[in-house]
């Protein structure tokens, strides 16, 4: 083994280093791993094509490889980067042959091969075992595959992992990805360790500051922010999410009935973060919408954790997911969360999360979203404060208004309109005051004054991932939990 690369060192089995779901949590818990005991080293895949060969080395692939969006992380924690030809279903023979020479060029260098590339780990696993490798994991990262052939495929070359023998661990970031990936069987039987996907809370804690700025440079300070965080493929649905904002915009531009009028007056924008083969095609979508000048595709951004204050809500209708860390990320960072039900319900940690089909029309999205921004759950406070405090929110949100809160600009005498009415006590000193609702220790619609007990309820839940480091840490250490 090379001289200062750590006393343990993990190899991390993955497509790419992109800006994926796995990609970004195994970073996360790189960057809180204690380094000077465990270091991972990363193997990637890449069009063998590009080399000129059928079945390149590592040396020869890495030649010719782009570099990725993390490859300067992983540089800098002290890992490495290795690549694999890419599988294509074709090209069994070549995909074993680079898989043999490679373990063999790289005899006990690593002590675990941690693959989160399921499709091919019944393929590299076994080989990387038979090379010395003393411990072997399939790590399931989704619950789910696209449509057509290649779904057909991931779940043909997946079957071998239903057997127990073919590696030596199973870990899945949800119950539901486990069952997609290793099975029912192997799931009842407790061989599937269930380990959610965590991340950095306090990175995400709500921070008025940040929000400002981001807001500003994005030139939606006086508007409403609707949010998603996701790669623009196929189990992300961004279709649906577009569908649903096209339908909050006309709601809201044709309430005739002023079920909204909170609302009425304000800009409305759908931030969208990330990248993806569909991108293109949602973009014109939306200009089909007529919502394309509405809606901001930021793309990917190292800073992701700041645009989630400038939200002011979070969509995410997946098809399916494994556990996604962007749901977990909004919850942190105090949004009140629609996602679909076809997510696992590990997800659902907070009071912030609400569930719904996407089986349901997109104007029943987009109506549960406007009544959730508009009826915010807060038990402390009376109805009368609640109404001033929305007002005050949208305020905050929007600047100041046109409309006035009363139909008038003379503001009535208060006192006299709760005389005998039970709202004569608001202003009654609190020590003596009798409480009339039930006390709870948060308020959806104050993320400042929720933040620590929304961050303590995602702690408890095991999303954090400091701790999860010091867990895996030791679990690569020992090779047992």
């Amino acid at each position: 083994m090379e001289e200062g690369y750590g006393q343990i060192r993990v190899l991390h089995v993955l497509g790419g280093l992109g800006v994926g779901g796995a990609e970004c949590r195994i970073i996360d818990l790189y960057r809180n791993m204690d380094r000077d005991r465990i270091q991972f080293d990363f193997l990637v895949h890449y069009p063998a094509e590009k080399t000129g060969k059928k079945s390149p080395t590592s040396d020869e692939l890495m030649a010719v490889r782009e570099p990725d969006y993390f490859d300067n992380s992983v540089y800098k924690l002290g890992g490495r980067i290795f690549c694999l030809p890419k599988f294509v279903g074709t090209n069994m023979g070549d995909y074993k042959a680079a898989i043999k020479k490679f373990f063999a060029q790289h005899q006990n260098e690593w002590k675990v091969v941690q693959g989160h590339m399921t499709s091919t780990a019944a393929i590299y696993l076994p080989i990387a075992k038979k090379a010395g490798i003393p411990i072997c994991i399939a790590h399931a990262r989704s619950a789910g595959v696209d449509n057509g052939i290649k779904g057909l495929a991931t779940r043909f070359l997946r079957t071998p992992l239903h057997k127990e023998g073919i590696t030596d661990y199973n870990f899945a970031c949800s119950r539901e990805a486990g069952i997609s990936v290793f099975g029912q069987d192997l799931t009842d039987k407790g061989l599937v360790k269930v380990i959610p996907n965590a991340i950095d809370l306090k990175k995400f804690a709500y921070n008025e500051a940040v929000r400002n700025k981001i807001r500003e440079e994005l030139g939606v300070s006086n508007a409403l922010v609707i949010g998603h965080v996701g790669s623009f493929r196929y189990a992300k649905n961004h279709e649906f999410l577009l569908n649903v904002f096209a339908q909050v915009c006309r709601l809201l531009d044709n309430d005739d009935l002023n079920q909204y009028s909170m609302m009425h007056g304000m800009r409305v924008r759908l931030l969208m973060l990330g990248k993806g083969p569909l991108m293109e095609d949602m973009k014109k979508l939306a200009d089909k919408l007529h919502i394309y000048d509405r809606c901001i595709f930021a793309g990917n951004k190292s800073n992701a954790s700041d645009y989630y204050q400038a939200m002011d809500y979070f969509c995410f209708p997946s098809r399916y997911e494994g556990l996604p860390g962007s749901v977990i990320e909004a919850q942190a960072a105090g949004l009140q969360c629609l996602v679909s039900d076809a997510v696992t319900p590990e997800v659902n940690v907070t009071e912030l999360v609400s569930m719904m089909s996407i089986n349901s029309e997109a104007r029943d999205w987009a109506r549960k979203i406007l009544e959730d921004l508009t009826l915010r759950e807060d038990y402390q406070i009376d109805p009368l404060e609640e109404e001033i405090r929305v007002n005050q929110t949208f305020t905050v949100i929007a600047g100041e208004r046109r409309e006035s809160v009363f139909e008038t600009d003379d503001q009535p005498d208060i006192d006299l309109l709760d005389k005998d009415t039970g709202f004569d006590t608001v202003n009654v000193p609190s020590e003596v005051a009798k409480p009339r609702h039930k006390l709870i220790e948060y308020s959806i619609g104050d993320r400042a004054q929720s933040s620590e007990y929304i961050q303590g309820k995602l702690k408890g839940a095991g999303f954090d991932v400091k701790s999860q480091a010091r867990m895996m840490a030791l679990f690569y250490s020992r090779g047992r939990f």
